[in-house]
């Protein structure tokens, strides 16, 4: 049987349930133990039920965190530049193929959308650019 890793981390909604691993048994099956909840949201974790978490189990638990906030801050990024694709496509398609039907269906919560995200990039970008000029 391949090494497996001494945990295992089930992705959830918030985070993940922690189990640890063990295909060293006596019947040869793999085991999973549920340790702990993990939540990403909070960047907080708790043993599970009445179950004290070793040294070891800490210090993967805290490991998977600090590489899971670093996936989701990357997909982040990644689905806002592919966000930027769809306004893009979406421009595209409103002056080239979308029907007046298609065009009354999407253009308010889209210009309510659009107005609400540049409101906050410009008070954001004017935040900024205060800070920069107080250093």
């Amino acid at each position: 049987m391949p090494d497996l890793p001494e945990y295992y981390f089930r992705i959830r909604d918030t985070g993940a349930a922690v189990f640890r691993v063990d295909s060293e048994n006596r019947h040869r099956r793999i085991e999973m133990e549920h340790i702990a909840v993990v939540n990403t949201n909070r960047g907080d974790f708790k043993p599970q039920g009445d179950r004290i978490l070793t040294d070891a189990d800490i210090a993967a638990i805290e490991d998977w965190l600090s590489a899971r906030a670093k996936v989701l801050k990357q997909r982040t990024l990644d689905d806002i530049h592919r966000a930027i694709d769809h306004l893009n496509l979406t421009a595209q398609w409103a002056q080239s193929k979308a029907s007046d039907a298609e065009l009354d269906d999407i253009t308010d919560p889209l210009l309510l959308a659009m107005h609400d995200l540049r409101s906050v990039l410009v008070r954001k970008k004017a935040d900024r650019m205060v800070t920069k000029n107080d250093r």
